[in-house]
């Protein structure tokens, strides 16, 4: 069974990407040809144009200028190329906002927004709705911080959501990652931007697992024509994956656990992840629902059900799946570049243990990683982002202006808040 690995950026997915017997409405997916129509309930123009398949990724296909009314800046609402499952290239949408300020003379720099789970169909695409949080998991507020320090931000709906295969390949690092840094790119093609070449990531929740995959490929596919990573935010990055589904399975959040599983069989296919193996004949009757709503549609729809009546085996314990969550798992990188890392998070965490991203900086660390580690007491899971934004525009601003690591701000964003840092004297 192939892996989606970092080296050499290639994908290989045996099998199926999603069982025709276990979930008939994902058998466009698997098709090369572009639909002709958009997907069901988005507007024209998210059709894909034909020979995507042929362009490199980073490549700026079409765009569209649109009105998001609490963000402080010019929005385009984009599609571009990146590289998909498979290892193919493949149309991906998203957002690009351009700040009111004249650009300096060396071009903006860029902040590339991760979202976090926000659910898996194409509707969920925060390009379609940016002014709906239940899809872009950001506070606006911390896009206007961001655009007030004069800074473009670019925002990946990832493959899955906008675009072709039906469903999001739900925690797959590295084709989130890639879609991330590869909007960068396309905001470079789109003249009124007028980027520098110089780009930061941010992402949360599921989007901190993004980031954490761009940061791993910031010294090579994140610096392809010259583009330079500078630093790295990564909230609430999921990672340790057995103990976080251990934690799950009696949190109000269990639906994240048949996202993941059926995710992980869209990139990976049925040798791998046996969706007859670990679901019940509900869990698999309820895999349609994925493509039915979003985040408070699917928090409403699953979590009714309890663990054990969509659950039949832990597929944590199953050896196929193994090479799966090992290549999806931060803490399992072997070598790490030497861009700066910012991990953040509540201490009050919900959905993501705070032990396992002290335990992740520990073993950034040991393999001589540039990282520090805020943690900001008694804060949860989504609503520290707030708190924490204004120290990360302060500490990206250090990165941009090539600052060491080890002498950014110290968060102030609260009292307390615990600070840890490694190999910090390295410059952005």
């Amino acid at each position: 069974m192939g892996a989606w690995t970092r080296s050499g950026r290639v994908a290989t997915v045996v099998g199926a990407l999603l069982s025709v017997a276990l979930v008939a409405s994902a058998c466009s997916s698997s098709s090369s040809t572009p639909p002709t129509t958009a997907p069901h309930g988005l507007p024209a123009f998210y059709v894909v144009p034909a020979g995507v398949s042929s362009k490199a990724p980073g490549t700026l296909l079409k765009y569209q200028k649109t009105t998001v009314s609490d963000i402080n800046a010019t929005a385009y609402r984009v599609m571009y190329v990146s590289t998909g499952l498979g290892g193919k290239s493949v149309a991906v949408t998203g957002m690009i906002f351009v700040p009111p300020t004249a650009a300096p003379a060396s071009g903006r720099d860029v902040v590339s927004w991760a979202h976090g789970t926000n659910g898996m169909a194409d509707t969920c695409a925060p390009s379609t709705n940016f002014v709906n949080e239940d899809l872009t998991t950001v506070p606006h507020a911390s896009v206007n911080a961001l655009l007030a320090k004069g800074w473009v931000v670019t925002a990946s709906d990832y493959q899955g959501e906008g675009t072709p295969p039906d469903l999001l390949p739900y925690l797959v690092g590295g084709i989130s990652a890639d879609n991330t840094i590869d909007i960068v790119l396309a905001a470079h093609q789109l003249a009124v931007s007028d980027t520098s070449k110089q780009y930061a990531v941010w992402g949360h929740s599921e989007g901190g697992q993004t980031a954490m995959f761009a940061w791993d490929a910031a010294a090579t596919y994140g610096a392809r024509q010259g583009f330079n990573q500078v630093g790295t935010v990564a909230g609430a990055p999921p990672t340790q994956f057995g103990a976080i589904y251990a934690f799950l399975e009696t949190s109000p959040y269990r639906f994240y656990l048949l996202m993941a599983t059926v995710g992980y069989n869209t990139a990976y296919g049925n040798t791998a992840v046996p969706l007859d193996q670990i679901l019940t004949p509900l869990g698999i009757s309820l895999i349609p629902t994925l493509q039915q709503g979003c985040f408070s549609y699917l928090e409403k729809t699953l979590d009714k059900y309890t663990y054990s009546q969509i659950f039949k085996e832990n597929p944590t314990q199953l050896a196929t799946f193994a090479p799966t969550l090992t290549a999806n798992d931060p803490i399992k990188l072997s070598s790490v570049p030497q861009v700066p890392l910012l991990i953040v998070q509540g201490g009050d965490d919900e959905q993501i243990p705070v032990v396992t991203t002290q335990a992740l900086y520990t073993q950034l660390c040991t393999l001589g990683a540039n990282v520090q580690r805020w943690i900001y007491p008694g804060y949860k899971h989504y609503e520290v982002m707030a708190v924490y934004t204004g120290d990360m525009v302060a500490w990206i601003a250090n990165r941009f202006a090539g600052g060491a690591a080890g002498a950014s701000p110290a968060p102030v964003g609260v009292s307390g808040v615990q600070a840890q840092s490694c190999g910090t004297s390295a410059t952005g």
